[in-house]
């Protein structure tokens, strides 16, 4: 039990506030860094529902981690660094996390001032990330395989289609993933939608099912939602292979199974990451992907490729078609 004396000493309060938080261990942090919350700020972007809640829950995740409220910004689609820099200074704050492309533009331009980190960001390249970590929406390849490998384990070769500009990156995390399962990544470069239509057709073509399954990963270049998803999922049906996606709205509309944001853990796993920003060093810059994840599963698909999914149902957390 603490002792009166550790309650009302204002040295000893703040260690064991900075204590409860995990902050004891970080060299440099700032005196008033004590009360976190205060020294760490959300910028996000200016939209209406659904978006508006999802950005809501995220914030709240940011909070519960924090253990108090903060500040928190709405960035409209022309917002500039000039816009928040005042604000950002008068509310002495030390980190801000960016949500989405307009908070992350914003963060960018403050970063030689402050701390940055970045999140909610469907995709980035690398040559975006400057001097701070960016959490994107692309779920980490290495639980999308294990995944797989729970509900299809005779599979042993995973294709996928990527542009190198956009997710050569997530590729490299993807081929270590599936060496861990004991699968082999078969990853087929495309810089158009025509070269991306093409290398479909082949995979398509020649996949061997059960063996082989299709990965849809979160690329603009090569998975696009009117020219590629009807072909992918219809020629996928009609040969019986297993094509999973990046992407949840793909479950809805035919692909197997899908992981996205669970947006409260999101949240916390931003404010961890802001609170590595307060210390000395602060975290090393890099893209990485989304590991705060739910699933979702079309039963359909499932049952059409012979799987038992009944009993896997309670691991997933959105089912389509719905029961």
């Amino acid at each position: 039990m603490r002792s009166s004396d550790d309650v009302r000493h204002p040295a000893r309060r703040a260690l064991l506030l900075r204590a409860s938080l995990g902050l004891a261990g970080l060299p440099g942090l700032p005196a008033r860094a004590a009360d976190p919350a205060r020294a760490i700020a959300v910028i996000y972007p200016d939209l209406g529902e659904p978006f508006r809640s999802v950005f809501s829950t995220i914030i709240e995740g940011v909070e519960d981690r924090l253990r108090g409220r903060v500040a928190s910004f709405a960035a409209g689609n022309n917002a500039t660094p000039a816009d928040f820099a005042e604000e950002i200074r008068r509310k002495e704050i030390k980190v801000l996390i960016g949500l989405g492309r307009s908070g992350m533009r914003v963060a960018a331009g403050l970063a030689s001032d402050l701390g940055v980190v970045v999140g909610c960001v469907v995709s980035v390249q690398e040559n975006e990330v400057r001097g701070f970590p960016v959490h994107t929406l692309a779920p980490d390849p290495a639980l999308l395989l294990q995944r797989l490998r729970k509900l299809m384990p005779a599979v042993k070769r995973v294709h996928v289609i990527y542009d190198p500009r956009l997710n050569a990156w997530l590729i490299r995390l993807a081929r270590d993933a599936a060496r861990a399962e004991g699968m082999e990544l078969l990853a087929h470069e495309a810089v158009d939608q025509a070269a991306a239509l093409r290398l479909y057709a082949q995979v398509l073509a020649t996949a061997d099912p059960p063996r082989d399954a299709l990965w849809l990963a979160q690329d603009s270049t090569t998975v696009d939602d009117n020219a590629v998803l009807p072909l992918v999922l219809k020629e996928g049906w009609n040969r019986g292979l297993a094509v999973f996606s990046s992407n949840v709205s793909h479950v809805k509309r035919g692909a197997l199974f899908s992981l996205y944001p669970d947006n409260l853990e999101l949240g916390r796993s931003l404010a961890s990451a802001a609170l590595r920003a307060l210390g000395t060093p602060r975290p090393p810059p890099g893209v990485q992907p989304l590991r705060e994840t739910r699933a979702a599963v079309n039963t359909r698909t499932a049952a059409h490729l012979g799987l038992d999914i009944q009993s896997r149902l309670p691991t997933f957390d959105l089912v389509f078609p719905a029961p």
